[in-house]
């Protein structure tokens, strides 16, 4: 899949408007989980109810009814930058989704359309699985191993009619978080800027690879070669051969480096090189996260 010039000149404008201002002062700063930073959800409609991506020692199980489904695509990823941003916000287990479902895409920056194509149904589909979902994250090295688990949301409440997408509904659509996903999210969040997610929206691959390299440039202290292979575990399991996911993350990642200048990287012939840079968000920044 090519990138249309149409494409990055949007995405180029965005990055200016971007670097005008820190996230901070815009109001839009933004958390994702740690957890589904290093490994991510599926990309698209995956069968079964497990689905497993593996980084290093790290290990995410995604588990889901099998009546329900997993969450798959880009909508999850946004919706959990949502329930994440909130939780570090508010301090809060339970979280108010709105009276309207119009009033929540607005919130997660997707426009309200309905029918054939539309996101209102997907959205809420989509909410719904994510949901009711459990993870299951375990680390295994020469030094140690380890596991723990837990459901995304004890229960959760949604009183939107997709057909009605700005119908006030008599009760408010809910979340709770269980309390050891809520514990995972505020323990050990990744700053990132909500308006970079808006901007990429239109790829799942693309939205992680953005909230990886930030939180990859947080820490990174000297030059690291990944493997594509590696690489193609942790973002692509949906991919049979290696050639083929190296194709596709790199067209995502040019996307990325459109709008995250700081992100220093270099193509090379066995894997991708990652340099020290800026993180996305500055450490100043992320002291919001303990205030």
């Amino acid at each position: 899949m090519d990138i249309s010039d149409k494409r990055l000149k949007s995405l180029i404008a965005d990055t200016l408007a971007i670097e005008e201002e820190e996230a901070k002062k815009a109001g839009m700063l933004g958390f994702i989980a740690r957890a589904l930073v290093q490994a991510t959800m599926p990309h698209k409609k995956t069968d079964g109810s497990e689905f497993i991506r593996r980084n290093g020692g790290f290990t995410l199980s995604i588990l889901s009814p099998s009546n329900i489904g997993l969450p798959y695509g880009s909508l999850p990823r946004l919706v959990m930058a949502w329930v994440t941003t909130e939780a570090v916000q508010t301090k809060e287990r339970e979280l108010v989704l709105g009276r309207t479902l119009r009033e929540f895409m607005g919130q997660l920056g997707l426009n309200s359309n309905g029918g054939k194509g539309g996101r209102i149904g997907p959205l809420k589909e989509q909410i719904h699985r994510l949901f009711s979902a459990s993870i299951s994250c375990s680390y295994d090295t020469d030094l140690k191993a380890s596991e723990s688990g837990f459901r995304i949301a004890d229960s959760h409440e949604l009183w939107w009619s997709p057909k009605s997408p700005d119908q006030r509904t008599l009760f408010e659509s809910t979340v709770t978080l269980s309390d050891g996903f809520f514990k995972e999210i505020t323990t050990y969040p990744v700053p990132i800027d909500m308006r970079v997610l808006e901007a990429l929206k239109q790829s799942p691959m693309a939205l992680d690879t953005y909230c990886w390299l930030t939180y990859r440039m947080s820490y990174l202290n000297r030059n690291t070669e990944i493997p594509w292979a590696v690489l193609a575990l942790q973002f692509g399991a949906d991919y049979t051969r290696t050639r083929d996911f190296k194709r596709y993350f790199l067209e995502q990642l040019h996307l990325v480096g459109s709008i995250y200048a700081g992100a220093n990287f270099e193509i090379g012939d066995k894997g991708l090189i990652l340099k020290p840079g800026k993180p996305h968000i500055t450490k100043l920044v992320k002291k919001i996260a303990k205030n």
